[in-house]
């Protein structure tokens, strides 16, 4: 916003975005965000964090900005100059703002930079403030929150200056260690050595919407490549787009996610609560579920009306925050995920996404995850490890992306990684199958200590269609090649590869999608409720025994061991 007289003399402003003229009051209470267009001003670090913490809870780091000329810099001014003049003109020591404050109730520590005092840019009492801030955190055992705004590396500190990057980002990897939740919100602008450092490899990156990030400025790039650049390039929402963040928040609501994700955050470093075990689903007369076919039970579990993760996530979860992005340059969106709740408790909840118009499934590519799909996946897998919150995984999928991108992008690799991971993941997984249960891209997301089933679900190594085709030559034998894959949920539970199955409402989930979210959401509490006592070493070494049992060596003595149809150990 553009103004001509100091901040609290001023009556009007006029918006930078669509040049309105505003009443500066009005457009204080709409926390200077243009009424007119959306567009957000920068603010200061003060204004900052009166707008995201509890009121009078801010306490300010008793650590003091040291003046630092490590190399005698002049270029017009000499450097003690011009950091005497940002203080003078910003009432601030440095270009960050330290504390610890309470968000939403839950206790955070906070570092805000403030782009006034030299373009915000990270020299080297900037990062030893946000370094004490981190350490801060870590010794009371909270989160940290950064607000980035910065033009990057302070230049008249020369490579000294430099060398923050990697010293605040140390700072970060001892929180990491520790399972503290860091979150960094992006504002407008964030580029070079903080775009390139902690404005990025936090847990979670939040932008504000509009912010701009970017590792080298628009100007710069033009300059030496020459290119025209893309429109929106490096703004918040094209970041979105590209996997780049994980969420763009308009104003308003970032207090609201800061403090959702603070509050999954705290919830998992608690022990368990005891409480109340889950009331089991009781499976529906043996009368009343008359056996299927096969090929009809495959019909059932495409059809277009079945509820997708999305629509689980809003009935059968509460308060669902999605994450977006791979960190490598792409959001698939057969994939989504976040954290939600789960009769009352926070749960990293990730599946994959269809849609039941023709429109939505194209846009979703028939919920089939590229490798940017099992990549952020995995992401929010290591996200709810280090936070301590069970994961569950709802599994949808006709397969994996088989498309020429996806093998470019390193599609096997990126399916082979996943499940390594959640071999080991050291935190309870439930996964879900509710739909298609399609080869390698099903389980990518189904490695976990107890896997369910729907009732009119199918999981297998290959479609009805593909094994046709190949078996037979004629993909028009899929009805046959149905009934001898064993893919229903009755089958995979006779051969030990699911635990149980969950009834669907009469004629299957499509035909009452709020009734088959409660049969699942009672399903996933009673199976991770016993879960959430067993050690993270117990839970890996469990979750291993578990598919070692599925090789042909097997002994029928084994424990939990099922025996193959015809009593003989079976190879795929």
């Amino acid at each position: 916003m553009t103004t001509t007289a100091p901040r609290d003399e001023q009556l009007w402003s006029r918006c930078d975005g669509c040049a309105s003229l505003l009443y500066r009051k009005r457009l204080r209470r709409n926390l200077d965000v243009c009424p007119e267009c959306g567009s957000h001003a920068r603010l200061d670090a003060p204004e900052r964090v009166a707008q995201l913490v509890d009121p009078d809870s801010f306490t300010a780091l008793p650590d003091r900005a040291v003046r630092v000329d490590p190399i005698d810099f002049v270029d017009a001014l000499p450097y003690p100059h011009r950091l005497g003049a940002a203080r003078a003109g910003t009432g601030l020591d440095e270009a960050v703002l330290c504390g610890t404050a309470r968000l939403g109730g839950h206790p955070v520590a906070l570092a805000v930079m403030d782009f006034r005092f030299l373009g915000g840019s990270l020299g080297c009492a900037v990062g030893e403030l946000i370094t004490r801030t981190a350490e801060r955190a870590l010794a009371d055992g909270t989160p940290l929150v950064l607000v980035t705004a910065s033009g990057g590396a302070r230049m008249q500190e020369g490579a000294l200056s430099l060398m923050q990057m990697a010293t605040v980002s140390q700072a970060l990897a001892g929180l990491r260690e520790a399972g503290l939740l860091t979150v960094s919100v992006v504002t407008d602008p964030t580029y070079g050595g903080v775009a390139a450092s902690f404005a990025t490899n936090t847990d979670v990156v939040l932008a504000e919407s509009g912010a701009r990030l970017g590792f080298a400025g628009p100007r710069v790039i033009r300059q030496v490549t020459g290119a025209a650049l893309p429109d929106g390039f490096q703004t918040a929402e094209y970041l979105l787009r590209h996997g780049q963040v994980d969420l763009v928040v308009p104003r308003h609501a970032l207090r609201g996610r800061l403090a959702a994700l603070l509050a999954a955050a705290e919830a998992g470093r608690r022990p368990p609560a005891t409480r109340p075990a889950p009331r089991p689903v009781a499976p529906p007369p043996a009368a009343a579920r008359p056996a299927r076919d096969p090929w009809e039970t495959v019909r059932t579990a495409r059809h277009p009306g079945r509820p997708t993760t999305l629509d689980y996530l809003e009935t059968a979860f509460d308060g669902f925050v999605e994450l977006h992005g791979d960190r490598l340059g792409a959001d698939c969106p057969a994939v989504v995920g976040g954290v939600a709740r789960l009769a009352g408790r926070p749960v990293m909840v990730i599946g994959h996404q269809k849609g039941h118009t023709t429109a939505e499934l194209v846009a979703r590519n028939f919920g089939m995850a590229s490798p940017a799909g099992h990549r952020k996946a995995l992401r929010l897998m290591r996200l709810a490890a280090r936070l301590r919150l069970p994961v569950v995984t709802l599994v949808d999928t006709p397969g994996a992306d088989p498309g020429v991108a996806a093998e470019r992008q390193g599609q096997a690799a990126a399916i082979a990684e996943s499940i390594l991971a959640m071999s080991v993941l050291p935190t309870p997984v439930v996964a879900v199958v509710t739909g298609e249960g399609g080869s390698g891209g099903a389980l990518a997301l189904a490695v976990a200590d107890r896997v369910l089933m729907l009732e009119h679900a199918v999981y297998s190594v290959i479609s009805p269609e593909g094994c046709a085709a190949i078996l037979w030559s004629d993909s028009s034998a899929a009805p046959q090649a149905a009934r001898a894959l064993r893919l229903t949920g009755a089958d995979l539970c006779r051969l030990g590869v699911v635990d149980e199955l969950v009834p669907e409402p009469h004629p299957g989930a499509h035909g009452d999608p709020a009734g088959a979210a409660e049969l699942l959401g009672r399903a996933v509490a009673v199976n991770l409720a016993p879960l959430l006592t067993v050690p993270p070493a117990t839970l890996v070494r469990r979750r291993r025994q578990r598919f070692r049992r599925f090789g042909a060596a097997r002994s029928a003595a084994a424990p939990g061991a099922a025996a193959p149809a015809g009593g003989r150990p079976e190879v795929a």
